[in-house]
């Protein structure tokens, strides 16, 4: 977003959001989000997935995932939009059939947009899932980290002063969900933190390469047991949903600041 739309007096910003469609809303989470950057490295189809007629965007919602329980709790809030981090469409043709078909049908009978935005939205250096848990778990210091296809998606950073396994656990899990797993190999005490979410449990490699204490992720695997036992790194997966809430949550607190437009979190969590 310009400086100068960031200026926007209330009046002005109420204006803009009663002209905005679909299509200046695309425009401007493209700016934001810098979505072009991610153009043939990411599988998802990021920004507007399905359309909608013309008309004003006065309410939105967000959720992780476009399922169908998301959709038509969109519907039910009486959104035009539904901003996700996991969209429909993932890098190669589809056939529109099955639940596929059926999340479209209930998108298009409600004239319900629905906007995706993946690696852009976890690589984001203020809104993304990983810089939002970087600033949750107190690190300073921050610089990107777990290079994907030649782009770093995440950071690391240094804690001020060294806390423990349990203390970094109930920072990343505040509301008191239990992990997925936790490997606790390295430091009883940690200063160095490197976060990747979701799906990213081989980055761990990565954080052995460059001497981190604690790995956060959100998945765990089999295949990186011995590997982490033995170089003494820590490792917890928090779960994948849980380390992607903090991203689309994000975007509604700007959307609703910056452009005045009515927001509601779809809260849909799998456990895992």
């Amino acid at each position: 977003m310009t400086n100068a739309a960031r200026r926007l007096s209330t009046t002005a910003r109420q204006a803009y959001t009663q002209s905005m469609d679909i299509a200046e809303f695309d425009a401007w989470a493209q700016e934001l989000l810098d979505i072009s950057r991610y153009s043939g490295l990411d599988d998802s189809l990021n920004g507007l997935q399905v359309g909608r007629s013309g008309g004003p965007v006065t309410r939105m919602a967000f959720a992780v995932d476009a399922c169908l329980e998301s959709i038509r709790r969109a519907r039910d809030a009486g959104a035009q939009v539904l901003f996700v981090h996991h969209g429909l469409f993932w890098g190669k043709p589809t056939a529109i059939t099955g639940t596929l078909r059926e999340r479209i049908s209930e998108l298009l009978a409600a004239d319900l947009a629905l906007y995706a935005c993946h690696l852009p939205l976890d690589a984001h250096a203020e809104l993304g899932n990983n810089a939002v848990l970087a600033r949750m778990i107190g690190l300073a210091d921050i610089e990107p980290f777990g290079s994907y296809h030649g782009v770093k998606i995440g950071f690391k950073g240094r804690l001020k002063a060294p806390i423990t396994l349990d203390e970094a656990i109930a920072r990343v899990l505040p509301g008191g969900d239990s992990p997925r797993s936790v490997l606790a190999f390295g430091p009883a005490r940690v200063s160095t933190v490197a976060v990747v979410s979701g799906g990213a449990p081989f980055e761990a490699f990565q954080a052995i390469a460059e001497g981190i204490d604690l790995y956060v992720t959100g998945e765990p695997s089999h295949s990186i047991y011995h590997e982490v036992m033995e170089a003494g790194l820590n490792v917890l997966a928090a779960g994948h949903y849980t380390t992607e809430v903090h991203g689309v949550q994000a975007v509604a607190g700007r959307v609703a600041r910056d452009l005045g437009i009515a927001t509601a979190f779809m809260d849909y969590p799998t456990g895992l």
